[in-house]
């Protein structure tokens, strides 16, 4: 991997980028006509709750990488100004890049360094802080959020030491646990813009594996998460997120 040494931009406002191009098979038939970023959550499409939160948190602009049924996407979230950010879109159509392809396809649209996170997930924590991290440390390309999961909630996957990730590797839940991997990716990595730019144009590859040679080269750094995330790539995570929802909303003062 090729990446040079480019100062990364303050991140007081900063941008996110949203992996929503997948087509979502574990959530058939709902998805077969309906892009699972658009699935209700609560009453309402979940990449508007997503998009909001990222407001909420700092965010002033959202690239959305879409592909199978991006164009109700489009359709739906418009320029995203209804929810208090500005909205991009990077169109792979039916190629299937892959997480680390769909970065790689935007990167035209992508700032010195941004949030990626995937247009499954809804983290209880502040998505501007892994960016502030990162800025913070110029030695490091990547701050990736991780959360001791001790394979409670999914199969963990990271090995962290103090506030760095040494190992990333992605296993099946099925598979020999390791107890030195007793944390998780929390599902939101801030990025320096250099490592998209060293990944070869039109080639389908995952995030994960660039996570993994970024953790090996001693360049990315830990952001822990003290909240559980949360996940609507099965019916069961999309339940678990409606509850969260619900809940929190009940704890606020009316």
């Amino acid at each position: 991997m090729v990446v040079s040494t480019k100062p990364l931009q303050n991140p007081a406002a900063w941008q996110a980028v949203v992996v929503a191009g997948g087509l979502a098979t574990r959530m058939h038939p709902r998805t077969e006509r309906l892009p699972k970023f658009l699935l209700e959550v609560a009453g309402r499409p979940f990449g508007a709750l997503l998009l909001e939160r990222l407001a909420a948190c700092g965010a002033s602009e959202a690239v959305i990488c879409i592909g199978h049924l991006g164009e109700q996407i489009r359709s739906v979230i418009a320029d995203g100004s209804a929810l208090g950010l500005r909205v991009t879109y990077s169109d792979e159509g039916e190629t299937r890049l892959g997480t680390a392809g769909a970065l790689r396809h935007a990167l035209p649209l992508l700032a010195p360094s941004f949030l990626v996170t995937y247009g499954d997930s809804f983290l209880p924590f502040d998505y501007g802080a892994p960016l502030r991290d990162l800025a913070a440390h110029p030695e490091a390309l990547a701050t990736m959020a991780v959360y001791r999961n001790a394979d409670r909630l999914d199969a963990s996957n990271t090995v962290v030491s103090r506030e760095r990730v040494v190992r990333y590797e992605k296993r099946a839940a099925h598979e020999p646990r390791d107890p030195d991997m007793d944390h998780i990716d929390y599902g939101a990595t801030a990025l320096a813009r250099a490592v998209v730019e060293g990944l070869p144009e039109g080639a389908a590859a995952d995030l994960s594996s660039v996570q993994h040679e970024l953790a090996k080269a001693g360049k990315m750094r830990a952001f822990h998460a003290t909240e559980r995330f949360f996940e609507i790539g099965s019916e069961g995570g999309l339940r678990d997120l409606e509850a969260h929802l619900r809940a929190t909303r009940a704890a606020v003062p009316s």
